[in-house]
């Protein structure tokens, strides 16, 4: 009897062991989440006023990147331009009708992935998305005004593609949604920028696309293969639309206004823009213009309607993370958190992202392996276009072809490591601007001076004053870097 017990407790522990050695070399899933038009205005950045406890908890035990740049200040372009890991190379593809240019529309693979998740597939990988990942908030091509169409965005990249439009009915009326069930585009304009209205998270799109992917972890779960999920949220994007229990954590009265509410010195109005997106919404209170900044009584409405819709999408984040848990998935799970790029609160009188300055470029980036105890900051100089060989080098996949971008994954080792060129580019508005640890120099293929801006980081990181006149010698040494990203789509 003795014996028996012996090899049935010898079993059980060989079996035990075999778990833990199979679970430790399963290759580790991937938990991607995009965040449209989040400024790195959050706890774990230094901004005290905004609410999100979730983000900060990930932060505490990440890896965050306190300057990564987007390559292009828009939704799709730039999202494009991740998920290739490439730099544009043509006009087309600085605008948010790349979908109609870049996606194959067509279940053929090519010999190249369409983008690094079909890589994931391609290797072994069960690939989910849900919500806004590339441009569409749904995983299909249409216009914002149209019906929804057959044609798939990225049909090669998902295994499967799920959202939950609710009482909007499809994707771009979900994702310009009003409580009500309309959106900006049904009601033709005639709308205010904010809503605070007394619903549940359930109340509004993301909280519909938190449910979803809170239910798929669960079934990911089960399944005995690696998975990748990408889950793409709504807010902050225009409208400002969020449960009135996010607006109730916030004293309007006491937020603060931007830092920088004059045009920078030395700088043409070519580089900025009239706030045309801010300006569709057409029950506004104020209009923003270049030639008058808003009232500070309705800046502070607007930004507390910011704020709220990010102290939304922390509670939704919340549930994505307590679900990891829930389900067994944390101790084998990488967590990215990034959004496209910033936003201008006000900053130069301008609403809206869509200038090639640090507030319009600068995003949220952390990223969290398993094997990640504790969190640390990241200042080194880094790209959008970085991400894709990063994930792809964290689980052992091989190259995406062609990239442009380049593994972080010494980054994470070693936040110091002098292997890393700490350099990034990116495009809009005619355009090339380059980021370095102190400076920042973009020049412009256009007729209005000047056409090339130079700030110092260290004396003015809120770039209020192009220096370029009187340092000609420090950008003919710059030049010789920012030429390497100049792809030449404006020559």
């Amino acid at each position: 009897m003795r014996n028996r017990r012996h090899i049935g407790a010898t079993i059980f522990l060989s079996l035990a062991t075999f778990l833990a050695i199979a679970q430790k070399e399963r290759p580790p899933n991937v938990l991607m989440i995009c965040v449209d038009d989040l400024l790195p205005a959050l706890g774990c950045y230094g901004n005290e006023e905004v609410y999100t406890p979730h983000i900060n908890l990930l932060a505490a035990s990440s890896a965050l990147f306190t300057r990564q740049y987007v390559t292009v200040p828009t939704c799709g372009a730039s999202r494009y331009s991740l998920l290739r890991s490439k730099l544009p190379r043509s006009r087309a593809e600085l605008g948010n009708n790349i979908a109609n240019v870049l996606s194959n529309g067509k279940k053929e693979q090519s010999a190249n992935p369409e983008t690094f998740i079909e890589q994931f597939r391609r290797n072994g990988y069960h690939t989910v998305g849900i919500g806004k990942i590339s441009h569409s908030p749904d995983g299909y091509i249409y216009p914002y005004a149209g019906p929804k169409s057959s044609r798939k965005e990225l049909p090669n990249s998902w295994d499967e593609f799920v959202f939950n439009p609710g009482k909007w009915g499809q994707g771009w009326n979900a994702f310009f949604a009003y409580a009500d069930g309309e959106s900006r585009t049904t009601k033709n304009g005639q709308v205010r920028p904010y809503e605070a209205a007394d619903v549940t998270d359930e109340g509004y799109p993301d909280g519909l696309t938190a449910a979803l992917a809170v239910g798929k972890l669960k079934e990911l779960a089960e399944r005995n293969q690696p998975f990748f999920l990408g889950v793409g949220f709504f807010k902050p994007h225009l409208p400002f639309n969020a449960p009135q229990k996010y607006w109730d954590m916030y004293q309007e009265e006491q937020l603060s206004l931007t830092p920088v509410p004059d045009l920078p010195l030395h700088v043409h109005r070519a580089s900025l823009h009239q706030s045309a997106e801010f300006n569709q919404y057409k029950l506004g209170e104020e209009k923003a213009s270049l030639d008058r900044p808003l009232s500070d009584a309705y800046s502070r409405r607007l930004i507390h309607g910011y704020y709220a819709c990010i102290s939304y999408i922390d509670q939704q984040i919340g549930k994505l993370l307590q679900a990891l848990k829930t389900n067994g998935l944390d101790k084998n799970t990488i967590v990215i958190l990034w959004s496209d790029h910033g936003w201008h609160l006000g900053d130069y009188h301008v609403w809206g992202k869509h200038t090639l300055f640090d507030r319009s470029l600068r995003s949220v980036l952390m990223i969290k392996t398993p094997a990640m105890k504790r969190g640390k900051k990241i200042d080194r100089v880094v790209s959008s276009i970085d991400i894709a060989p990063t994930l792809l080098d964290l689980c052992h996949l091989p190259e995406l072809p062609q990239a442009d971008g380049r593994s972080m994954v010494s980054l994470l080792k070693d936040k110091n490591t002098k292997e890393w060129q700490d350099v990034a580019y990116s495009y809009f508005r005619n355009g090339v601007t380059m980021v370095t640890p102190r400076y920042r120099l973009t020049h412009y293929f256009r007729t209005e001076t000047p056409v090339t801006e130079l700030y110092d980081h260290d004396k003015d990181p809120l770039e209020t004053t192009n220096i370029a006149p009187s340092n000609p010698d420090l950008i003919r040494q710059l030049d010789q870097l920012w030429q390497k990203g100049n792809t030449g789509l404006f020559e």
